[in-house]
């Protein structure tokens, strides 16, 4: 092991490294099977370090699960059309976030089959994934714990589809359009 690990001093950065090893244990091993001696080895750092910045492994798996929920709302936000329906803007921004974890093999890796109770349980929990949420419902006229709320119940719906995929995307978004637009629309969300 290196002693120059954290010789930088940046504890953002050292946290980054070790999530990014995670995340090949977890595209390796599966994401249940990892434990936080395969992550500190990845890491290149002590088990010691590694439980400096994460206190135990469900500390690093919300870590891990809030720092891709940053980024994929990110990418939400920069590819949803605001002029569109507020409708069609949620179900875009849903199918944005399918693509952008199905594309993402670290992230594909916590949606295997018999694996996908973890992600579940910390969608669940999670104040993150409501503020994801929030992002895919955007502006859609309703007040704010509604939208939270909303939005947290639209990334359950997300994360559902992750576990249990429909046919393919287009039968994803006829879904979506048939039934989540029309509760939207139900609750004065979308007008």
């Amino acid at each position: 092991m290196s002693r120059d690990w954290l010789a930088d001093g940046r504890s953002s950065m050292a946290a980054d490294r070790i999530l990014d090893a995670a995340a090949r244990e977890f595209v390796e091993k599966g994401v249940p099977a990892t434990g936080m001696g395969d992550i500190a080895r990845a890491a290149g750092c002590s088990r010691a370090t590694l439980y400096r910045y994460f206190e135990n492994r469900r500390a690093l798996h919300v870590a891990f699960i809030h720092r891709a929920a940053r980024q994929i709302g990110r990418r939400i936000a920069e590819t949803t059309r605001q002029g569109a329906e507020p409708g069609d803007r949620v179900v875009e921004a849903m199918l944005t976030a399918l693509r952008e974890v199905r594309a993402d093999p670290t992230l594909v890796a916590w949606f295997r089959a018999g694996e996908a109770g973890i992600a579940i349980e910390i969608a669940h929990s999670s104040e993150v994934i409501g503020v994801l949420g929030a992002a895919i419902v955007g502006d859609a006229g309703a007040d704010e714990t509604q939208a939270r709320r909303l939005g947290a119940w639209l990334v359950r719906v997300t994360v559902s589809l992750l576990a249990v995929p429909g046919r393919d995307e287009d039968d994803e978004r006829a879904m979506l359009e048939q039934f989540v637009v029309p509760l939207l629309k139900s609750f004065s969300v979308t007008h």
